[in-house]
C-alpha cells in the first residue's frame, strides 16, 4: 500500500506510527515536502521543496543488529538500479547517491521496533535550484535532464527494488551485498578521503569494506576502521 501525503514533517515518522499499530510490510508513506526530513546523525535533510520525493517503507524482515549497516547499503544498491533509466549513479559509502559529482538522493534506516525496520530515501527529483549553502553540493534528475520527471514511475521502481534488495539481505545475501556495493561504488577502493570521525580527522586511500559493511582507509599509519562519520574526497599529498 503507498500512503501519498502532499506535506508532513516526517515520513519516518508517519510510517513508525503506522507500523506501531500494526501496518503490514511494504506499506510506503511518500510526501512532495516535509517541514523536518531527517538525515543520518541527526543532521536534517533540506525537504520543504515540492519537487522532491520523500518516501519511508516499513520492512517486517528479521535482520540481524550486525546487518542494519548492510541494510543501508543493499537499500542504495535498489535505489541506484530504480534511478538507472534516468541518470548513472554513483553510491558513497555509506548512503549517499551521486549524481555528477552531487548529492541526489539518501538513504537512512531506523528500527523504532522490535522486528521492524523504516527505511527512508530522500530523492531530488523536479528541483531547479537550491538553497546558497548547498547549491554546491547537490542536484536533482530536473537539473540533470534539463525535462521534468515523473515521480509516480520512479516511486514504484524504488519500492520494488528496495524491498528486493531488503527481501534478499534478509535471506543470507550479505556477501552479495558486500560485493555489488564495491562494484557500484567508485568509493569503496582507491578513493582518497576523509573522514570526521568523533574528534579524529582521518586521511587516507579507501582500501575496500570489511565483513560488516564498514569501510576501511588505508592512512600513513595503517588501516583505520570507519564506523561512522562523513566521507568526502580528499587529496592526498
Amino acid at each position: 500500500m503507498t500512503i501519498w501525503l502532499r506535506s508532513t514533517t516526517s515520513t519516518m515518522i508517519d510510517a513508525a506510527v503506522l507500523a506501531e499499530h500494526g501496518e503490514a510490510h511494504g506499506t510506503a508513506v511518500v510526501a512532495e515536502s516535509q517541514t523536518a526530513g531527517t538525515g543520518r546523525h541527526g543532521h536534517s535533510w533540506h525537504s520543504a521543496d515540492a519537487g522532491g520525493l520523500y518516501v519511508s517503507i516499513i520492512l517486517r524482515l528479521h535482520f540481524l543488529p550486525r546487518d542494519l549497516p548492510l541494510l543501508t547499503m543493499a537499500l542504495g544498491l535498489g535505489v541506484q538500479r530504480a534511478l538507472q533509466p534516468e541518470a548513472a549513479t554513483d553510491i558513497r559509502w555509506p548512503n549517499d547517491i551521486l549524481l555528477d559529482g552531487k548529492k541526489l538522493a539518501g538513504v537512512l534506516v531506523q528500527t523504532p521496533a522490535t522486528g521492524v525496520a523504516i527505511a527512508g530515501i530522500g530523492l531530488n527529483v523536479n528541483q531547479t535550484s537550491f538553497p546558497d549553502d548547498l547549491a554546491e553540493i547537490a542536484t536533482s534528475l530536473r537539473l540533470h535532464s534539463g525535462e521534468a520527471i515523473c515521480k509516480e514511475q520512479i516511486l514504484e521502481r524504488i519500492v520494488a527494488d528496495c524491498l528486493a534488495e531488503a527481501a534478499a539481505l534478509a535471506a543470507g545475501g550479505r556477501d552479495s551485498v558486500l560485493a555489488r556495493f564495491g562494484e557500484c561504488s567508485s568509493w569503496v577502493r582507491g578513493k582518497a578521503v576523509e573522514v570526521q570521525q568523533g574528534r579524529q580527522l582521518i586521511r587516507g586511500i579507501t582500501d575496500g569494506l570489511d565483513a560488516d559493511g564498514f569501510l576501511l582507509v588505508r592512512t600513513t599509519t595503517g588501516v583505520e576502521t570507519i564506523l561512522t562519520g562523513g566521507v568526502r574526497q580528499a587529496s592526498i599529498s
